[in-house]
């Protein structure tokens, strides 16, 4: 079943959207924020990876049974306003647009921070308000030149990854830089063990760990602009979970491996520390760009999924009707607008506090990214009870083990949000997440949206 997109342009193919969905996710948190998870847990940090990479899997390819059979804009939050309640697709839509604006606007404060290590005379609050302006612009395009420019963008990623990986192992295995003498993987025991914090660290680390893949989510965002959705969805959930998988696992074996737990971002970044043990004296500054364009790639997938968001909430009578409006080449300008204009407002936190920004702004976006998570899962199980046994045989693309893999992810979910009101350093995170779910509802209450659904109901 292939609905009606609404004049959107199918024009993303299916290299676009894996790489899409890599570039939501693999952000300035793993080259520069895995140090602090790594200090909770030690070695054990890969097997939190691979237990967090296990959860997103399943949430992936419960959006997946739902895109593939129903892929339309504005995906997940459509979803959970059929199958569960109008109430329900509203906060979902507007959760996840919030979610997103925020991250976009910590993208781009990263990108100031670090920008500022090449122009330090230059105010931080400049860089970042260039960045949002500048991804803004490449979202007003056509739909294939902002799949082409994530696309790129991603590459840029993938292949530092890639190339630290394969220069970590051989110096773990041969002894590159070393003299020819190898470092082996003594260092995944050597200090303390594989728990070295026992297992309440790496219980701890998990919220971190399961935030990292937070934004494979927006796959379920592309469908309605997805060439042939049924083939391409299914490919790209399929073979970004594995590389995620690989990607951070990967890395982080390495790392641990090249360098006790202990020692991990004591000395700046780990990735700056390997490839300057190889003789790379522009070390920092190879860094310094990959992870500037890691947040903008973010940032420019942040913008296309608050603007399909917006789109899909409109059509559904759950935005203002202005949000409909499609450009020449299918391109939803006034939800862009809109998505681009928070942000843009959000620099001036970088203005009167630069060094707090990035901070405050993570904080508020960890909660309201489980919430989606949480859902999806539960729409899913609701989309699947409300099939028949013939119906659920027909399904092109299904969730994996159900259902027991969807409640396994949801229980998972739950207990890491329950791991957060409990450490202190991520407490925060209620403080401003649950305010804004609540103000959202009030709007819904306020704004008569749920007398709108009544009247929807009388007339049928």
């Amino acid at each position: 079943m292939v609905s009606d997109n609404h004049g959107l342009q199918r024009s993303l193919q299916s290299r676009h959207i894996r790489l899409m969905a890599l570039g939501s996710t693999i952000g300035v948190g793993l080259f520069l924020g895995s140090a602090t998870a790594i200090q909770l847990a030690g070695p054990s940090i890969i097997l939190a990876y691979i237990l967090a990479g296990a959860i997103a899997f399943v949430v992936l390819r419960a959006l997946g049974e739902m895109a593939v059979h129903d892929p339309v804009s504005g995906s997940f939050a459509h979803y959970a306003r059929q199958y569960l309640s109008p109430l329900a697709g509203y906060m979902v839509g507007w959760g996840y647009w919030t979610y997103w604006v925020v991250v976009g606007l910590a993208e781009v404060t990263a990108v100031g921070v670090y920008m500022g290590l090449w122009f330090p005379d230059v105010p931080q609050w400049i860089w970042a308000l260039a960045s949002i302006l500048a991804m803004g612009c490449i979202n007003f395009l056509a739909v294939k030149v902002f799949g082409e420019f994530e696309f790129w963008f991603s590459l840029i990623k993938v292949v530092a990854i890639v190339t630290m990986i394969a220069i970590g192992m051989g110096m773990i295995v041969m002894g590159w830089g070393r003299g020819g003498e190898p470092v082996g993987i003594a260092n995944l025991w050597q200090h303390g063990g594989f728990f070295p914090n026992g297992i309440s660290g790496f219980l701890l680390s998990m919220q971190m760990v399961l935030f990292a893949y937070v934004g494979i989510e927006m796959i379920g965002l592309s469908a309605g602009e997805a060439q042939d959705p049924t083939r391409t969805i299914p490919m790209a959930i399929d073979s970004l979970a594995w590389r995620i998988l690989i990607f951070y696992v990967g890395a982080l074996f390495v790392i641990l491996c090249l360098f006790p737990w202990n020692e991990v971002g004591l000395h700046g970044s780990p990735f700056v520390a390997m490839f300057e043990s190889m003789g790379l004296r522009e070390a920092a500054g190879i860094i310094n760009f990959v992870v500037i364009t890691a947040a903008l790639s973010s940032c420019n997938a942040g913008i296309f999924s608050g603007g399909r968001l917006l789109l899909g909430l409109s059509l559904q009578g759950q935005a203002p009707k202005l949000f409909k409006r499609l450009s020449p080449q299918g391109v939803p300008v006034n939800a862009i607008v809109m998505t681009v204009l928070l942000p843009t407002c959000g620099v001036i936190i970088n203005y009167f506090v630069p060094e707090k920004a990035f901070q405050w702004i993570t904080a508020a976006v960890t909660l309201i990214g489980l919430f989606v998570w949480i859902a999806i899962l539960s729409t899913q199980i609701a989309f699947r009870k409300s099939l028949t046994q013939e119906q659920v045989e027909k399904l092109s693309y299904r969730a994996i083990f159900w259902p027991y893999a969807s409640w396994f992810a949801l229980f998972g979910v739950f207990f890491v949000i329950a791991l957060m009101a409990y450490s202190e350093n991520t407490r925060m995170g209620f403080y401003v997440g649950p305010p804004i779910l609540v103000v959202l509802a009030l709007l819904y209450f306020i704004f008569g949206l749920h007398r709108q659904h009544d009247q929807t109901k009388e007339s049928a």
